[in-house]
């Protein structure tokens, strides 16, 4: 693991760069100054960008949304988010075969109701109605161990959980602490024995989707994130490089160190933003 102080130090050394949003290049809110200037700089360079975000929202909707935080988007080749690659799973697998739905998901968000447009699911209000769960936001105001009494119905009749977010964690907007995600209510239910499916990071086949029609070479690809069990552990299972941004989810080095340590993931460079 390196350490870099700048993105220019590797500009010449990569030419696709593979960009995760929260975290990076905004907080949900706001776009981030260093982020702006970082994309400009790329793209002047004629760098082929593209955005692997595990949101549970939909690719257009995370694309639309990207003016709102101040980026183009015309800057990025393509844009796919975990929720993306959940939709597409479930708009195929159930396209004939109604199933009962349990659907966790925050009334106040856009990923919540708009993400059932297409699917063909009958949406149940209790999980002993349902034959899958779909996880998409945490319901308001119930924290991990709120969701406990909900997992051991699905483990008991063993429901499968369909996960359009798996991360743990993200940057809480303008605030310095950091909230829960549907992947952390995913791996306690992975830990009961529960059977658990993402498509997104790091699972390579989001990769997969992304990069395919280009051709790209894993050697001059590099992943920039701010999770190592999503942004750096996928780049390490698609076998690309990667920096690990720390003024994200990971701002503590000793924490950073203890994780590599531990799990045996390993970013090839770290910096302190996404900047240049």
């Amino acid at each position: 693991m390196k350490e870099i102080k700048s993105i220019e130090e590797i500009i010449y050394d990569y030419d696709n760069f593979i960009i995760d949003q929260w975290g990076v290049m905004h907080d949900g809110k706001f776009g981030y100054d260093h982020a702006f200037n970082s994309i400009n700089i790329l793209n002047s360079n004629n760098k082929n960008l593209f955005i692997i975000s595990n949101s549970s929202k939909r690719s257009k909707s995370s694309i639309d949304r990207l003016p709102k935080l101040g980026f183009q988007k015309e800057s990025f080749m393509k844009t796919v988010t975990s929720g993306e690659m959940i939709w597409q799973l479930l708009k195929e697998k159930f396209l004939d075969n109604k199933k009962n739905c349990f659907h966790i998901f925050d009334e106040e968000k856009e990923d919540g109701l708009d993400f059932r447009d297409g699917l063909n699911f009958n949406f149940v209000e209790k999980v002993e109605e349902a034959d899958l769960i779909l996880a998409c936001t945490p319901f308001v105001n119930l924290q991990p161990i709120d969701y406990i009494p909900i997992l051991e119905v699905a483990y008991k009749k063993e429901i499968t959980m369909y996960c359009a977010n798996p991360d743990f964690e993200t940057v809480e907007s303008n605030g310095n602490n950091n909230v829960f995600c549907m992947g952390a209510i995913c791996e306690i239910y992975k830990k009961m024995g529960g059977n658990v499916i993402i498509k997104g990071k790091p699972d390579v086949s989001i990769y997969t989707e992304t990069t395919n029609q280009n051709n790209l070479i894993k050697k001059r690809t590099v992943a920039i994130g701010d999770s190592l069990f999503h942004d750096i552990q996928g780049a390490n299972n698609f076998e690309i490089d990667s920096v690990l941004v720390k003024s994200g989810i990971h701002k503590d080095l000793n924490q950073i160190n203890n994780i590599i340590k531990n799990h045996q993931i390993t970013p090839t460079y770290i910096i302190d933003k996404f900047s240049i």
